[in-house]
């Protein structure tokens, strides 16, 4: 199992970690989703077949992009 890191300065609320859990959570391989709305951060654990380009291509297409 990796964990990868992104930030994400979209993120201003728990509403948006809420909506990121939720979207990132349905993706196969994913275990696991954090985050932190005060630092803008989003920490997911994941297995293949998921993969960070996947996840992060996921968080451009649910609106919060990773910088």
């Amino acid at each position: 199992m990796e964990t990868v890191k992104f930030h994400v300065p979209n993120i201003s609320c728990g509403h948006c970690v809420m909506t990121i859990k939720r979207e990132a959570g349905e993706l196969e391989g994913v275990s696991s989703v954090e985050g932190d709305p005060a630092i803008k951060d989003v920490q997911i654990a994941f297995s293949p077949p998921a993969t960070p380009e996947g996840i992060k291509a996921l968080l451009q297409e649910i609106g919060y992009p990773a910088a």
